[in-house]
This record gives C-alpha cells, structure tokens and sequence, in this order.
C-alpha cells in the first residue's frame, strides 16, 4: 500500500484517481515514484508513462511547496538549488563551520536539569540513582511473579507527585494483557506510607490522572502508538508513559515457522518502535518504561558451566597392546602394529559414532568397506574392546572456550543472567525476549528476579481428636511426642532488583552481588533491610 496520504495529506488525488489503483495493487511508496525510472513503474503498473510522468512531477511539487522549496521550472529550480547549496558549503568552508551539527553539545546535556521519577522506596532509588530516568527507554524484565507490574503501578502514582520524587505530571498506561488492575492500584495509593505522609497543601495521586488503554493486538498496538499517544501526550502533558508488556504482541504475531522472514519483519518492526519510543522521551522529556518477558535460555549457552555440564565425547588415545582398554562388550576395534623395533600408533577402524547394528548393516552391504585402509602384517592383530557409548572426560578436561564475539559469551553483560561464576548448575538461565535487536533499542534495563524461601512443615499424629484435623496435621506444636518432619516447602518468596546496565548509574554487579532485595507488599514495594536480609540468608541455610 502507497504511503501518499502519510507523506502528503493535502495532495489532489481526485486528479489522479485513475492511477492511484495501479500504484496502491503494485505496493508502489513515494520514495519509488521519486526514485524508479519511468519505464520501470511504467512497466509495474500498465499505466501510460505520460500519465506517471505528471504524477510523478506533481508529487515533487507537492513536496517542494510542503518544505518551503520555491521552483516555478524544474529544471531552473534543480539549478537553482544546486547554486544555492554550493553557496552555502562554501561559505561553512569559509567561516570553518562544519556541514553538520548536534542537536545539542555535551555542554548543553550537562545543563539540562535532570528528572527521575521515585519508587517510593529509598534503598530502591539508592540503587537506581534517584529513580527512574526521564528522556530514555527504560525496560523492567524478570520472570512471572517478580514482581514487574507492582513495580510498573509504584510509578504512575509516583510520576504524579511534584519533584524530586516526581514530575507533576499525569501517566500513561498502555496493557497489551490485561487491563489496568484499578483495585490494586487504589491498594497502593491508600496504604503507602509516603502517601500518608504528605502535606495539605501537597496535591495527592490520584487514579483520574492515570490514562489506560488495551491493545491486544500488534495492529492496535502500532496504531495508538503512532497516531493517539503522541496527540494526547501533547495534549495532557503526560510525563510517563508505560507498556506492559511490549513483547506480547510480537510473540503472537511472528512466529517461526517460515524461516527467517518473519525474524526479519519483527526486528524491522522493533527498530521502528524503538524509534518512535525514544522520539516521545527525549522530545517531551517523559519517561517511556517497558515490561518484557524472558525465556529459558538452554545449559549449553552458560559460559560459567563446569566441564561436567558439557556433555561432549572425549576420545583417549589407545595403547598399543590393549593394555588401557576397558572391559566392554559392544563395538570391537581393530589395531594394527607394523613389525621393528618400534610400534606405529595404533588406527582406529570405524570411528563413526554409530550403533553396532547399523555399522554391521553397512559392512554387510557393502563388504569392501570391512576391509577399508587395512594394512597387512606380520604380526597378530591387536583387538581392543571399547563401549559405544561417550568415555567420560579426564579430569584435567578442559572445554573449548565460546568465541569472544559470540551471543552465547556477550549476552551475560546485557541480560541480567549468566553473569555469576559461582551460579548452580541446576539453576536455569533466563533471557529477556525479543532477543539482541531489542537490547540496542533501550537504555536501561532493570532484572526482577525471585527466589524461594523454604520452610519445613510439622506433623503431629493426634490419637485423642481434641487438637488438629483428620489427618492429623497441627501448627508448629513442639510438645507432642509423635512429630514427624515431611520435609522443606516454599513458606515465601524472595525477590531482587538488578540494574543490568544504565546511562547514569553503573551496574549492581555480578550475579545477585549489589542487588537490592525488596518485598511487594500492600503499599507497593518495600526494601529489605541488610539485618533482615542476613537473618533471612541464615535461615535458609
């Protein structure tokens, strides 16, 4: 489809609407009816190149008169403007100004006054450097549970709060999900202490100040992105604007069952998002903040695993003689030894990792294969017995290191996971989706994580029905001689913030080392304290 109603609004298509069929079946934009030569577009569409011609021209003067560029001929006009253009470069020369020039100097971004928006929480706004930063894309990832909404509902009350904790402005919410969680919000609002705490003369939060809307799907989604929420950020000042999450839409949309033409589609459809995401922030200096899920990253992609986790055939080299051989009864290997004073080493016949079966079935096919690159001797054949199956490593095995440039090496310093030496192996990595296009369009990202805290549960058998249930199962009672452990459950969970990387604030660190450990609670989100935070790490232990 033409993007000619995009490009120019205004433009008489009435005089052309015998033409604009052709173009609109042909896909044909303003950019190839500016750039195609004639009998090219002549030839798509199977229109008079006379009529394509004036189409064409009325387009290029379309343009000239919507950019101020006056030229009553075309061809006086090009020269005229070349002339011009000359001039101008010349006289830059001149004046050594350069051809070029910045939006604005490192001197004018120092200057600028700097805008966070709080969590309410000082040990979480410790971490991120005052809060949530204004002018960039900031995306808050972690698995199911996190805690990622509760953060996200923390700041369209907070952004409405006047500075430093907040903007004074009003929020956006954008659910391509579910719908805003109204209820948890007025939770929020009613049971955070630093509402409480505000003066009379402090204009509260409040929920008419928070804008919803539900997108379920990517066509929605990019035509409120591109045509309503610039309008109404304009209109109402709006100072945040928050997608939760931007990675629902796109999964459902591409998938990845035609190779990788749809992959392609989405990165170009995630570049232009991140575009139009970072255009709202820096000109309207709000902050655009981002919910997005993970994926399991597969063991084999953990640059920290130990050489038991790489399950990769090792092959020892044999000695002649058979002397190292271990006792198997699959898979005989010949060796042959060449007569002197010295034995040649030993080859192997029919390396291939195949099943005895199918390697008999192969020889009984084709019998010449059997005797393949055997050379005669004088002596007796060696026969050593080996196992089908994969030896198991030395223990001086040492796996060959991922390449420095590779994904699987570099995604540990932007994901958020896989960056901890000391991590267990059973532990499963995570990877925030939309994979490494997406992570050049943001620039901060905050990792959620969670972890279980375990309890043990008591069983008490009750004989005298006067305490307990029908199965016998009492709370915590220390008095009873029949109490017997069942074992470790999960009594709570533990969550933590992670700042993986961020334009004004450096990184937490490796693994959970600096990460800030916080509860969600009736009042949005709360930091554990380090007394608590040792008392906890004792207790699971």
């Amino acid at each position: 489809m033409t993007d000619l109603s995009q490009v120019l609004p205004d433009f008489p298509v009435a005089q052309y609407a015998r033409l604009l069929p052709a173009i609109e079946k042909n896909q044909l934009t303003v950019t190839d009816l500016l750039t195609l030569e004639l009998p090219e577009i002549g030839k798509r569409t199977q229109l008079p190149l006379l009529d394509v011609k004036r189409l064409c021209n009325a387009i290029l003067a379309a343009l000239h008169a919507d950019l101020g560029v006056s030229a009553t001929d075309e061809g006086d006009g090009k020269q005229k403007q070349n002339e011009a253009r000359q001039n101008e470069a010349q006289q830059k020369r001149h004046s050594g100004m350069k051809e070029g020039f910045l939006r604005q100097t490192g001197t004018e971004l120092l200057a600028r006054p700097w805008h966070t928006i709080s969590t309410l929480d000082a040990s979480l706004d410790a971490a991120l450097g005052g809060g949530v930063p204004t002018g960039y894309i900031t995306e808050i990832t972690g698995e199911s549970g996190a805690g990622k909404t509760q953060f996200l509902l923390t700041l369209l009350l907070s952004v409405q709060l006047p500075p430093p904790h907040g903007l004074g402005r009003p929020a956006l919410y954008i659910s391509t999900e579910a719908a805003l969680s109204t209820k948890r919000l007025s939770q929020i609002l009613a049971q955070n202490p630093f509402f409480r705490t505000l003066d009379a003369d402090t204009t509260r939060p409040s929920l008419d100040r928070v804008i919803s809307t539900v997108t379920p799907d990517l066509e929605s989604q990019d035509h409120i992105l591109t045509y309503q929420v610039p309008v109404e950020v304009a209109r109402r000042n709006v100072g945040l604007i928050v997608l939760d999450s931007v990675a629902a839409n796109y999964r459902a949309e591409f998938d990845r069952g035609s190779g990788g033409s749809n992959m392609a589609a989405r990165s170009a459809e995630l570049v232009r998002l991140g575009h139009l995401l970072r255009e709202l922030a820096r000109k309207h200096d709000l902050a655009v903040v981002v919910a997005n899920q993970v994926a399991d990253r597969f063991s084999g992609s953990n640059p920290f695993a130990s050489s038991s986790s790489h399950s990769q055939p090792y092959s020892p080299a044999i000695k002649n003689g058979g002397s190292s051989a271990r006792p198997s009864t699959t898979l005989m290997m010949m060796t042959t030894t060449t007569p002197g004073p010295q034995h040649r080493r030993p080859q192997a016949i029919g390396m291939s990792q195949e099943s005895p079966l199918a390697s008999r079935s192969r020889n009984m096919n084709n019998p010449s294969n059997a005797i393949q690159d055997v050379e005669p001797s004088s002596s007796t054949a060696d026969i050593v017995v080996r196992s089908s199956m994969p030896e198991p490593p030395p223990e001086d095995f040492v796996p060959a290191a991922p390449a420095a440039l590779s994904l699987d090496h570099q995604q540990r310093w932007f994901t958020g996971w896989g960056d901890d030496p000391h991590q267990h192996l059973n532990e499963t990595l995570k990877t925030p989706s939309l994979g490494l296009v997406w992570s050049t369009q943001i620039a901060a990202r905050i990792a959620l994580f969670r972890r279980p805290a375990y309890g043990r549960k008591v069983v008490v058998g009750d004989d005298d029905d006067d305490g307990g249930d029908a199965n016998g199962i009492t709370a915590m009672t220390t008095y009873d001689d029949e109490i017997a452990n069942v074992g470790p459950y999960v009594r709570s969970w533990r969550r933590w913030m992670k700042v993986v990387f961020a334009p004004h604030v450096p990184g937490t660190g490796t693994g959970l080392e600096g990460a800030v450990e916080f509860e969600v609670v009736a009042g949005g989100l709360k930091g554990v304290e380090r007394a608590k935070n040792k008392k906890l790490k004792n207790a699971n232990h």
